[in-house]
């Protein structure tokens, strides 16, 4: 799937079925739903869950725990913009 064709999903009523979770929490979170897009990635392992997990408490305001998963993620903390940042965590998870 290409980062244009994931944000035509978007108007669909849920994300597509074969969406790992990491990419499932950020189709929730750029639709507003942050409570079912941290539901996913919360309990989910790995470095790419980590990311989104940071994502979203940053989205959260929570910097403090956005940083603590940025640091399970490998990652350094992002402080830019929120939007570029979820294109750039979409075109990273899209080209795995």
């Amino acid at each position: 799937m290409t980062p244009a064709a994931f944000g035509r999903t978007l108007s669909l009523a849920a994300p597509p079925a074969a969406l790992a979770p990491p990419l499932a929490a950020l189709w929730w979170a750029k639709r507003g739903d942050w409570d079912e897009a941290h539901r996913l990635v919360m309990d989910e392992a790995g470095r790419d869950a980590a990311w989104v997990h940071a994502y979203l408490h940053r989205v959260e305001g929570d910097n403090g725990n956005a940083d603590y998963w940025y640091g399970r993620a490998r990652r350094h903390p992002a402080r830019g913009d929120i939007d570029a940042e979820w294109e750039a965590i979409v075109v990273a998870l899209l080209e795995r």
